[in-house]
């Protein structure tokens, strides 16, 4: 018996239900009155009079639901077992349906010579409408008939099963038994012989899965035509052609604005037109330019007559406003989040772990990806599949993930409508602390890697590596609080100040002055140098070693008298001790030797490497006030324990003193040793402004042992120059061109000596180094002056 055959006995059988009912019910009447006298019988004639009620109710109920499962069937297009009726899904036409027109075009082109064809995007981008309008388009290509399918009506997307099931009913075929892969094949294969030498085009739409058509494929009638719609997943599959379709561009997405508030009535009839403000053209530039989106933002515009400036000012307010602050809540912003139907597709993670990326403005790895949102790296690396199929985020180079630029602000109001202040600011300290922690083990590692420690290295561990690669991310972390009105959030603070002495590290050994300049101003910028003069100090000191390096000792030694008086005492050790060597270089020696007593002094006795730095500024400062066995002692103490802790670039800085300091004792065989011994260590190390002083005193001491060997000191002296001229004119440079000159000099060039000894002169006397100026024009007049200092 046929489904069809059921449903006509359902009523007939509901009717005899119902006339036996009440003939039971008198039956049973009659039978108790004559048995059992009047108050039994009224009592039974109460209950089976209820009895025989209820039976009328059941049935009425039965038939009201029969009709509606009838109806809804018609409208289906098919009865239960498949067989089609007189109507069938045939194409919509989509209304209201704007710009596109290239791209609706090209996908009609492909339909000519391509069996399926697949209009893929994000979801909500258009895919449906694109698809839709190119059907119509191309009807009358296809006179056997042209079937619509949605495979997610409802919300639910449809199974293989029930697509080939509902296609059945729409072709009058056989429908699957069952959803196992042979079933479901001899299901494909019956639809492909129903339609084979027909001209079909076949139109599923919302195909959120390649399973629910992968039956289907490949398509062998040879003129029916199978054209999707949906995920972009579709691109990969086999007989297939691809047409990818973006977000609409800024003038589509304007006409739709426009568009959508000319159909709907306005509460002032004369407003300006959209197409002509440029807010409209920032506000769907700030919603992504979502259709769903910019059509119902036109839409609500004109209708509560909204003016476009005072939607983009809200909409820049959610975006813009630092995630720690507060903003209210406007209506606009939560339409927007509203109509975002790809947002709300996703999982609740995937939601999560995309508005927590909004977080930050540059790519992310993985592993900072996963200390953000608190999850294992393998529940991290699915959830960035998802977001990346939806087209939420993009890839960088290094394995990093971004939010898609042109959704950034989208997500940005996402998380300030879904995600509380105090989980915003947790978010914030998780990302800053994974930062500080990973650039300060970073910076740990710069010292490491020089003849001495290459065998306690690691194989993979590239600190230069992995800050070229994170120095936008690092940048932008340490910069987002400039110039705040409030501080940062208390649980954020603590991990800022870390981030940016880590990243001041590999700045200062990456000689990057105006980056690390840049930074230092950061800090003191922020509120929260003001409340904490620890920080302060720390920045005034960073500011006067860096000016230290750029060759001006007047603004090192102000920069550095203000970290001394800020820092507490541990932190006054390393200010005192930069102070000491800025006044050396003005030739204040006597309050350069105090500062640096002062430093060692103050130095933890645990404090080994600051032993040793304080160790090698009072060397240098006793050696340039003529006490040549202290400052002997001083430095060889300093350069033990830079050995002995493996610190190569304090070694070679150590022995690169000690060169000077053998020369002036007249131990030239000592100090030969000494600079190759700072010159291999320089080899393995990024320093190019102290390796430039040990090439200038090994010249100067080769010249002055070894006469012969000119053309040696020569080409050390070349290569410090290059090493210098690259920054701003010092006494360095000047003392370097001096040498030089006596080098081309002991080679016979008399021109090229005295143009070297002018520029020596010249530089010197700009840097403010009067020796070097007196040696200069010394050599100029024909004087020779061998023992000066070479720097």
């Amino acid at each position: 018996m046929t489904p069809a055959e059921r449903d006509a006995r359902r009523p007939r059988l509901l009717s005899v239900l119902l006339a036996v009912g009440g003939v039971a019910g008198g039956a049973v009447t009659a039978v108790l009155g004559n048995a059992a006298g009047n108050l039994l019988s009224e009592l039974f004639v109460t209950v089976a009079g209820s009895a025989s009620a209820g039976l009328v109710v059941i049935g009425v109920v039965t038939l009201i639901v029969v009709e509606w499962r009838r109806r809804q069937r018609e409208q289906a297009g098919a009865t239960d077992d498949g067989s089609p009726t007189s109507t069938a899904p045939t194409l919509p036409w989509p209304a209201g349906f704007t710009g596109r027109r290239g791209q609706v075009e090209a996908v009609v082109r492909l339909l000519a010579p391509e069996h399926a064809v697949a209009v893929v995007g994000r979801r909500a981008v258009g895919s449906s409408w694109c698809a839709i309008q190119a059907a119509n388009l191309c009807r009358t290509d296809f006179p056997d008939g042209q079937y619509y399918l949605d495979l997610r009506r409802g919300g639910r997307a449809r199974s293989p099963r029930e697509v080939l099931s509902a296609l059945a009913r729409i072709l009058a075929t056989t429908p699957p038994r069952s959803g196992r892969p042979d079933d479901l094949a001899d299901a494909a294969d019956e639809l492909r012989g129903q339609l084979d030498g027909r001209k079909v085009l076949l139109v599923l739409d919302n195909v959120d899965s390649p399973a629910q058509v992968r039956p289907l494929l490949p398509p062998t009638a040879r003129t029916c035509r199978l054209l999707l719609a949906g995920t972009g997943q579709l691109a990969a599959l086999d007989g297939v052609v691809a047409y990818w379709l973006a977000e609409p561009s800024a003038d589509d997405a304007v006409e739709m604005f426009a568009d959508a508030g000319a159909t709907t009535p306005v509460a002032r009839p004369h407003r300006a037109d959209p197409r002509t403000d440029p807010a409209v053209r920032a506000v769907v530039e700030l919603c992504g330019r979502q259709p769903r989106t910019a059509t119902e933002l036109g839409r609500r515009t004109a209708q509560h007559g909204w003016r476009p400036a005072d939607v983009l000012q809200a909409l820049r307010r959610a975006a813009d406003t630092p995630p720690h602050q507060r903003v209210g809540v406007s209506p606009v912003t939560g339409l927007v989040t509203g109509r975002d139907t790809a947002y709300h597709a996703l999982s609740a993670e995937a939601r999560r772990l995309w508005r927590l990326l909004s977080l930050s403005p540059v790519p992310l790895d993985r592993r900072t990806i996963a200390a953000l949102a608190r999850r294992h790296p393998k529940r991290v690396a699915t959830l960035l599949d998802e977001l990346a199929d939806g087209a939420f985020v993009d890839g960088a180079p290094g394995d990093r993930y971004e939010v898609r630029a042109l959704l950034a602000p989208y997500a940005r109001m996402h998380l300030r409508e879904a995600t509380s202040v105090r989980h915003r600011v947790n978010g914030q300290a998780r990302l800053t602390r994974c930062l500080a922690r990973q650039a300060e083990r970073q910076v740990a590692g710069l010292a490491v890697g020089g003849p001495l420690d290459r065998d306690h290295r690691l194989p993979d561990d590239d600190p230069y590596g992995w800050f070229d690669l994170h120095q936008e991310l690092l940048l932008a972390v340490v910069k987002v609080p400039a110039g705040a009105v409030e501080t940062l959030p208390r649980r954020v603070r603590r991990w800022w100040f870390r981030l940016a002495v880590a990243l001041c590290g590999w700045l200062a050994h990456a000689e990057r002055l105006d980056e690390w300049a840049e930074v230092c101003s950061t800090v003191l910028a922020n509120p929260t140098a003001q409340d904490r003069p620890e920080i302060a100090g720390w920045a005034h000191n960073e500011l006067g070693v860096l000016l230290r390096r750029r060759h001006d000792p007047h603004g090192a030694v102000g920069a550095l008298s203000l970290a001394v008086t800020g820092r507490g005492r541990r932190g006054t050790a390393q200010a005192r001790m930069n102070l000491g060597l800025a006044l050396l270089d003005l030739g204040r020696l006597d309050e350069a030797v105090e500062h640096l007593e002062l430093s060692r002094r103050h130095r933890a006795g645990t404090d080994r490497a600051g032993q040793a730095l304080s160790d090698l500024g009072l060397g240098a400062a006793r050696l340039a006030r003529g006490e040549r066995e202290t400052a002997h002692e001083l430095l060889v103490r300093a350069a033990n324990t830079f050995r002995s802790l493996g610190d190569s670039r304090g070694y070679a800085a150590a022995l690169t003193n000690l060169v000077l300091v053998h020369s002036a004792m007249g131990e030239h065989l000592d100090a030969a040793q000494a600079w190759r011994a700072a010159l291999r260590e320089y080899e393995g190390v990024t320093d190019p402004t102290n390796r430039a002083a040990a090439l200038l005193n090994a010249g100067a001491a080769l010249l002055a042992v070894a006469p012969g060997q000119a053309r040696h000191a020569y080409e050390l002296l070349a290569d410090s120059r290059r090493l210098r001229e690259g920054g701003r004119p010092g006494a360095g440079l000047g003392r370097t061109l001096l040498h030089l000159g006596d080098a081309v000099a002991a080679l016979g060039d008399d021109d090229e000596a005295r143009r070297h000894w002018v520029d020596a002169a010249a530089i010197c006397e700009e840097a403010g180094d009067d020796e070097g100026q007196r040696a200069a024009d010394a050599r100029l007049a024909g004087e020779r002056a061998p023992k000066t200092r070479p720097g």
